[in-house]
């Protein structure tokens, strides 16, 4: 009697749960790190980490950025081909990664265009390869935690600042911006509604995102930021929406879809066109310039008109020393000469990549907040798409009247792709057995069998 072992094939990531040590035989374990079944743990204190380096960047310098990429960047090494599988699906959001890295051939800052559209294209790896290993439910834990962190920094440092525009003092907290103090507040609070909806496990869960919620609400209250009131019951209309339309059938989900996109057209129309936006911009003290930011528009269309197809270059338009830029902040009152722009997503994108990038980066969002959408009403009804549908549309909103979406290192942009790329499922590793010992042996009497 004697041992025989059959030979197996073993794939490096193709799915086997560890990596085995040949001298001690101990398995690590790959799914504590890529697997969104198993690496909640890991994968909240990502997120968490990529919160607080988006929201304080500015502040605490490049330990904040490389500690972003240090959470994210390691995983392709972990499990390459889990990244490489159907790509078919990041063909948008790579071209323009592409486009705007080759604009350093047309900028008016090369240096600055070509280190800018690194880092861009580095951000859009890290939400890709949070998309292929972390579940929206870690998702939205994770940006639960890291919220309530960087708004208690906030209250601590306890800033407020005056506007110069309207002549309002508002809370900015650790940003240096009320809009940025709302971003996050409005995030807290659609966040821990949707855990408490979708995912939460047991009544635990109202006990910790209670103070996260009530935080939340204070720092929007005290920050006056009307851009972030005003999306936040938008966004949970449509979440409400598309909570209800579960209970219906496909049929009725399309019929509904329709008759809503179309009462929403004729709504912004008759605001339009009776009068009804001043009304409602007067309700958050705003008159019809929007707070001056219909003048930046169109000072940004102008300035894009000049060079309309390509633009001056990424992130190649608000520089010291050229003249459009320094009389805007000297209109504006910004001593600092620095971080300002046209408070419109694609009047940003026009003036720095042209026509050719403002349709690429508007594809790109549409994409996104459409085809979560799409798979709630078209297709099987699925809390996840919901969720970054809600997201989504809220950064769509706010893509009007803030430039989030063009950087890197914002979450907004983060939450944008990371809900592009979700619309491809992760593709399904192979699981190959590892060779197991079968005895071999002539029972008496009979004919020897043969090894299984």
């Amino acid at each position: 009697m004697h041992n025989v072992f059959r030979p197996s094939r073993t794939l490096a990531g193709a799915g086997i749960e560890g990596s085995t040590d040949k001298k001690s035989g101990m398995k690590i374990p790959k799914s504590i790190l890529i697997d969104p079944d198993r690496n909640e743990t890991y994968g909240v204190f990502a997120v968490m980490v990529s919160v607080f380096a988006f929201a304080y960047s500015s502040n605490f310098g490049q330990i904040l950025i490389l500690a972003y990429y240090a959470v994210w960047l390691p995983l392709l090494f972990v499990d390459y081909r889990r990244f490489s599988r159907n790509l078919s699906g990041a063909w948008l959001p790579l071209l323009f990664a592409a486009y705007v890295c080759f604009s350093v051939f047309w900028s008016q800052a090369a240096g600055i265009s070509a280190r800018a559209g690194v880092q861009y294209f580095s951000h859009i790896l890290c939400a890709y390869i949070a998309a292929r290993t972390i579940s929206v439910r870690t998702l939205v834990v994770g940006v639960l935690i890291g919220t309530f962190v960087v708004l208690l920094y906030s209250l601590k440092v306890g800033a407020y600042a005056l506007d110069t525009i309207d002549g309002t003092v508002n809370f900015v907290g650790a940003f240096g911006s009320k809009n940025q103090v709302g971003l996050f507040s409005s995030l807290g609070i659609f966040f821990c509604l949707v855990f408490l909806v979708f995912y939460r496990r047991n009544w635990l869960s109202f006990i910790w995102t209670a103070p996260i919620i009530l935080l939340s609400v204070y720092m929007l209250a005290i920050a006056h930021s009307a851009t972030s009131v005003a999306s936040l019951p938008v966004v949970l209309g449509i979440v409400a929406l598309l909570t209800m339309s579960k209970v219906l059938s496909r049929r009725y989900r399309r019929v509904l879809f329709v008759v809503g996109a179309g009462a929403l057209v004729a709504g912004v129309a008759a605001a339009l066109n009776l009068g009804l936006l001043d009304a409602v911009l007067g309700i958050f003290g705003k008159d019809s310039t929007l707070t001056g930011r219909t003048y930046l528009w169109e000072q940004g269309w102008a300035a894009a008109m000049e060079r309309p197809w390509l633009g001056y270059g990424y992130a190649a338009y608000w520089l010291q020393g050229f003249a459009d830029p320094e009389r805007l902040w000297a209109e504006f009152y910004i001593s600092t000469r620095t971080g300002f722009h046209f408070h419109n997503t694609y009047v940003e994108t026009l003036v720095e990549l042209g026509f050719v990038g403002v349709t690429m980066l508007a594809l790109i969002i549409l994409r996104s907040f459409y085809g979560h959408v799409s798979k709630v009403v078209f297709g099987h009804w699925n809390a996840d798409s919901v969720v970054l549908a809600g997201a989504i549309g809220l950064m769509l909103i706010r893509s009007f009247f803030e430039v989030e979406m063009l950087g890197p290192y914002f979450m907004a942009s983060f939450i944008v792709y990371y809900g592009l790329f979700t619309l491809k499922p992760v593709p399904a590793a192979r699981r190959l057995r590892a060779p197991m010992p079968v005895e071999e042996q002539k029972p008496a009497g009979r004919r020897m069998t043969a090894a299984v």
